[in-house]
């Protein structure tokens, strides 16, 4: 067993770990947070995005012992102080989902993206979004969902 101390959305977090434990093993189990989804198992899927350090990675690709000493956010961190961030907000408005499977994966990489690029081309919104597959609604309101959210922010920082 190895020990792993990371930061998980702001808070101290560890636990012990078999040395092959993924990032979203740890996570979803003595963590227990449950809101990053597990799909694919092989990072096809992107379900399981959350942040590492400030990037967006698939989970499922990471072992919890590359974590160790780092910063993660998982879906239930985007939230601050009782408020849903743009992104999350975005998506409701636009219905940017319909099963929601998919849709922690697709937060986390727009979020990431508009920390990046704040103000994204709808063909830098469809880039970033390649890694993550949704089976149920066409994209378009993912998209949109986005674009609201970058929208959002352009205001917030007016």
């Amino acid at each position: 067993m190895v020990n792993v101390k990371l930061q998980v959305n702001g808070r101290a977090a560890g636990a012990d770990v078999e040395p092959a434990t993924l990032l979203i093993d740890l996570l979803r189990g003595p963590l227990g947070l449950t809101g990053t989804h597990q799909g694919c198992d092989t990072a096809q899927c992107g379900a399981c995005t959350v942040h590492l350090d400030g990037e967006a990675v698939k989970s499922c690709s990471v072992l919890a012992v590359q974590a160790n000493g780092r910063s993660v956010t998982t879906v239930e961190g985007l939230a601050r102080e009782g408020q849903l961030h743009p992104v999350q907000q975005a998506f409701i408005a636009c219905h940017g989902l319909q099963c929601g499977f998919c849709t922690p994966g697709m937060m986390m990489t727009a979020a990431c993206l508009l920390q990046k690029t704040p103000q994204p081309s709808d063909a830098e919104i469809v880039h970033a979004l390649e890694g993550n597959l949704c089976r149920c609604t066409g994209y378009v309101n993912i998209v949109a969902a986005v674009r609201q959210a970058a929208q959002a922010g352009q205001q917030e920082a007016a």
